[in-house]
């Protein structure tokens, strides 16, 4: 598979890992996002371009080969017809996964649940693999639109991947559907199976040796034994071109267990709204662009089923406060930006004082923008 570690080893916050030399490399997503001009292979892009992660042709085996795993451990098998319902660069990968280990595979995208009933009816498929929300919303449609008995798809398997689930996504959704549910840990950068999990108590088990680690948030170190949160990292040591770094996934723990614990937060730059890693530079970056924009807000809650983003902006002017011109300069820029649909509102006060931009998770899940403000216990 191309990432298990030999020689020495050192504790990487519960995670065994590898020993590392003085000269590691840490990396974000935007630390990616900037080498995009020298990149070669395969470049799995996110919807932004914020980051940017290249697979050579071995990487490509190995990514799919963790991928594959992550279906075997769910239970899937050569009897089996699987539909991936992730957003790109996810889906593609997940689909050609799922070929090398099932009957049958196709990846339909995430959008349209009717589209989804459909093609998991025409196909036979008894496999879905799904973001937390998007099964949840799913659900909630077949009861509540389309008066359909969840039971009568003949889903044997579901697979969560790509998102931080609400409590007792998991056990709800079997419990409706009469499935196995497992919850998958994907790579932030290229959507690929990193590790796994058949129940929300579980701690994660990885799929490949030295793979993932707990990190200290202010500081380019493993996290001490104990401390919370704690990021999780991927140390792809097998990597073509990132062998000798250390890449930071914007996901934190919450609480210690022992092993290394599921995510329950998001750190940094970037914000997880439905499935799509949001880049808040760019937000901000395009909107100083608007003459007489001084300040936003984006908030994010999960009313429902799924997630729900507003922007709220700020102007330094009276006279812009009302104007529809203005609204839909606003409007067409973050749509530019990310295909999450984000409700754009203007605030009625003045604020003639230019102040930094803000996010409101009303979640619970982003812990700020700024790792070394980050309390840890």
């Amino acid at each position: 598979m191309g990432w298990r570690i030999e020689g020495t080893v050192r504790e990487w916050g519960g995670a065994v890992t590898a020993g590392r030399t003085p000269a590691e490399r840490w990396l974000t997503r935007d630390d990616l996002g900037a080498a995009a001009r020298s990149a070669t292979g395969l470049l799995l892009v996110s919807p932004d371009v914020s980051s940017v992660f290249p697979l050579g042709p071995a990487d490509r085996a190995a990514a799919t080969g963790l991928t594959v795993a992550a279906l075997r451990a769910a239970g899937v098998g050569p009897s089996d017809r699987v539909v991936v319902a992730l957003a790109e660069p996810a889906g593609a990968l997940w689909a050609a996964a799922a070929a090398d280990v099932a009957g049958a595979a196709a990846a339909v995208g995430p959008r349209g649940r009717m589209r989804l009933h459909h093609a998991l009816s025409t196909l036979a498929a008894n496999t879905l693999v799904i973001t937390p929300t998007g099964a949840m919303d799913f659900l909630a449609r077949l009861h509540l639109e389309f008066l359909l008995d969840p039971l009568d798809l003949g889903l044997a398997t579901i697979v969560l991947t790509g998102e931080i689930a609400s409590k007792r996504t998991m056990s709800h959704l079997a419990g409706e559907f009469g499935a196995r549910v497992t919850e998958v840990l994907a790579s932030p950068f290229g959507g690929g199976a990193l590790a796994w999990r058949a129940a929300e108590e579980d701690p994660l088990t990885p799929l490949a040796d030295g793979l993932l680690g707990l990190a200290a948030l202010a500081k380019d170190v493993p996290a001490d034994p104990g401390a919370s949160p704690a990021e999780l990292v991927v140390t792809p040591y097998g990597h073509s071109t990132l062998g000798d770094a250390v890449l930071r996934t914007g996901y934190v723990t919450g609480t210690r267990t022992p092993g290394i614990p599921a995510p329950a937060h998001t750190v940094g730059g970037h914000v997880l709204v439905r499935g799509v890693w949001l880049a808040l530079p760019r937000i901000e970056k395009a909107l100083s662009r608007i003459d007489g924009v001084t300040g936003w807000e984006l908030a994010i809650s999960r009313p429902g089923t799924l997630d729900t983003a507003v922007l709220m902006v700020t102007f330094g002017r009276e006279s812009l406060v009302g104007n529809p011109m203005w609204r839909s300069r606003i409007r067409q820029a973050v749509q530019a930006l990310t295909p999450v649909s984000i409700e754009v509102e203007i605030a009625r006060d003045v604020r003639e004082t230019p102040v930094p931009g803000t996010v409101n998770d009303l979640r619970g899940h982003h812990l700020g923008r700024d790792r070394a403000l980050i309390i840890q216990g």
